[in-house]
């Protein structure tokens, strides 16, 4: 008769107590060169994650140049006074570092990660980059070629067409935020390098730049690293730029882009409102969240669990460009898909919730739910060092100050469901949304016309 075997049972782990969590506050300072330093020590990120935002905004690109920002943007990467295209990459895998840039409205950024025993060597590959940067011929040549080849992608991809159609509608010809961020195909053809370089050297700079580097800084002179390194860097001031103020046309209406034989439907509508430094943004997070934040906020529950027309519907709010004196915007947006034969039925039942919240107002288990999921996640969502990094690069091209964040995780703990209703349904008014429906115009006008929610206009394309 062999023996039962025993099992030996540890202790039960015992949960430590809990220590509250507010969003990292970074140090601020600033280089010899003018360069403004954001640094924020994490303790075992032992990935640095470097944010470096140029006041390269888009309305500053010459006219008939629009992209000519998104194509040095993308040239930052392609070789310096020290290497070629492909010695900077090779240097780059080196140090097992990646390097991206984009141009929006706002400006140009540029992120740098790279594992903190590599730091010194890649913020040196960063700063020859912002500091000389090639500009070759063939390389401008080569991604404007590759630029051309995105925009019949783009044209083709429903949600991007209708964020084009968009912007379009709603902002003034004459306005950059009406046209295509990364340019059209009439304007990205006239770049070459020596428009880019004319860009870069109007607008790109150390003093009007800043850099934040998060991660773990225990034992890395980060002062002498910068000095060396990106303080190296010289130029100078940039002349003061007047920014146009936004204007936008937000008159109800329904404009179909016809895609004839389109199985679905993809839906945008969208309005300007305000941008973070209005005192309602907290409440309108808030209120927005409950509407479209998550499958079960109220336009999913009825679209999605109880109709069945659609695959999840969201309601956002994305900012365009902010400004210290509160001339900024921020684009308001629901957005998603439902197949052709619901278009009519699923926009009649969008309205309809968007009435019964103007009329009932939140729940307080709705509002309760939203604090809970946006306040609650935080730790999770920044527990990463480029979280962080681009979080504080984002408030610093917002001109917003280094505890917006934090400030803005306790003020929607204290935000009641009577404020949240209130913010939410002057962001959503019914009566002042432009809609943009990508489909088959032959099959869904007229029941949208049949809706009562705007004139309703046909564009091809």
């Amino acid at each position: 008769m062999t023996e039962a075997a025993t099992m030996q049972f540890h202790p039960q782990p015992q949960a430590g107590t809990a220590r509250p969590w507010a969003f990292p506050a970074p140090e601020r300072s600033a280089l010899d060169n003018g360069l403004t330093v954001l640094r924020c020590h994490r303790p075992g990120q032992q990935v640095v994650a470097v944010e470096v935002h140029l006041e390269a905004p888009l309305d500053a690109e010459p006219a008939g140049l629009d992209g000519v920002a998104t194509i040095m943007a993308r040239a930052f990467n392609e070789g310096t006074d020290k290497h070629s295209a492909e010695e900077f990459a090779a240097e780059l895998d080196r140090c097992g570092a990646t390097l991206d840039a984009h141009a929006d409205h706002p400006g140009v950024r540029v992120s740098l990660e790279v594992p903190v025993s590599r730091l010194p060597k890649a913020l040196g590959l960063l700063a020859d980059a912002l500091r000389a940067p090639a500009f070759a011929d063939s390389e401008v040549e080569r991604l404007v070629s590759n630029r051309l080849d995105e925009i019949p992608h783009e044209t083709a991809n429903p949600a991007r067409r209708a964020a084009k159609e968009l912007s379009k509608q709603l902002f003034p010809a004459t306005s950059r935020m009406s046209r295509p961020r990364q340019g059209t195909e009439e304007t990205v053809t006239a770049i070459d390098s020596a428009a880019v370089r004319a860009f870069y050297e109007k607008h790109v700079r150390p003093a009007t730049a800043t850099v934040v580097v998060v991660g773990d800084l225990t034992g890395t002179d980060l002062d002498a690293v910068l000095a060396d390194t990106l303080g190296a860097w010289t130029g100078g001031t940039a002349e003061p730029r007047p920014v146009p103020p936004v204007t936008a046309d937000d008159t109800g209406r329904v404009v179909i882009v016809d895609r004839p034989g389109a199985v679905q439907t993809q839906l945008l509508i969208g309005r300007i409102g305000a941008d973070r430094h209005d005192r309602v943004w907290p409440a309108q997070v808030l209120g927005t969240y409950c509407l479209g934040g998550t499958l079960t906020s109220r336009l999913d529950r009825v679209l999605r669990e109880e109709k069945g027309y659609t695959y999840g519907v969201r309601a956002f709010a994305q900012v365009l460009r902010s400004a210290p004196d509160g001339t900024g915007a921020a684009m308001l947006a629901i957005s998603g898909s439902v197949d052709t034969e619901s278009t009519g039925p699923a926009l009649d039942d969008l309205w309809k919730v968007l009435r019964t919240l103007a009329a009932e107002g939140l729940t307080d288990a709705e509002r309760d739910v939203a604090v809970q999921n946006l306040v609650g996640v935080a730790p999770l969502k920044f527990e990463m060092a480029a979280s962080v990094a681009a979080t504080l690069a984002d408030q610093v091209e917002q001109h917003l100050p280094d505890d917006f964040q934090a400030q803005l995780y306790r003020q929607l703990a204290a935000t009641g469901t009577v404020e949240a209703t209130a913010a939410v349904v002057n962001a959503f008014p019914g009566d002042r949304l432009v809609t943009i429906l990508v489909g088959d115009a032959a099959q869904i006008e007229e029941p949208v016309k049949a809706l009562g929610i705007g004139e309703v206009s046909v564009v091809t394309g």
